[in-house]
């Protein structure tokens, strides 16, 4: 299913103001196609959802976590340590035009925030929603050299001086935690070559 119809599904669920969905999306397609967008895009999106859908039966409420894929990278400035608060604002501004109700707003809210540090929830789709963000560290060493090569593009504005340490702790931070993936299902698919693609990086920086 292509992104758009998904989300005027999402959307159909609410309301039947097909231009508040259309210009919604058009937003959103605007923001994940900016030209500083080399990983943080609409793809990454479509993998997200790719993964989604394989656990779909384990997730409790789908639609929530469709919005908050939709919207957990909206904003997405690489000088700034609060995309995740600014995405979290924009996408509670967006859904409260769409009649959702108060309490799924907020779980939404709470799942775009939960992107920022990727802590185990007592939340399981929160988990889902985490991992799925996160396979393609477990992805096949040449997908995973790719997907580096499009970050440090985000990242340009940096040189090799200050971005080869920062990526470096980001990447130790995550060889720390207990497990990369919070979900069995994730853990067995993807933590022990996303454990070796990271300590490759970490060799290359």
């Amino acid at each position: 299913m292509e992104l758009k119809e998904r989300f005027i599904q999402n959307c159909l669920l609410l309301s039947e103001d097909h231009d508040l969905f259309e210009a919604l999306w058009q937003e959103i397609e605007k923001k994940y196609s900016a030209k500083s967008r080399f990983y943080h895009n609409l793809t990454h999106l479509e993998s997200m959802f790719y993964e989604l859908d394989a656990v779909r039966d384990w997730i409790s409420n789908f639609t929530p976590i469709s919005f908050s894929v939709f919207y957990h990278d909206v904003i997405y400035d690489s000088t700034s340590k609060s995309n995740e608060e600014k995405s979290a604002d924009f996408a509670v501004e967006r859904l409260k035009k769409l009649r959702l109700n108060e309490e799924a707003i907020r779980n939404i809210s709470v799942q775009i925030l939960a992107t920022k540090k990727h802590q185990k929830s007592n939340d399981d789709d929160i988990n889902y929603l985490l991992d799925a963000d996160l396979s393609v560290l477990g992805k096949d060493p040449a997908t995973y050299l790719e997907y580096t090569q499009k970050i440090r593009k985000e990242y340009s504005i940096y040189p090799d001086l200050l971005y080869k340490p920062g990526r470096k702790k980001v990447l130790q931070h995550f060889l720390e935690l207990e497990s990369i993936f919070k979900t069995e299902y994730f853990k067995m698919k993807y933590e022990k070559q996303a454990k070796e693609n990271l300590l490759m990086e970490i060799g290359l920086l």
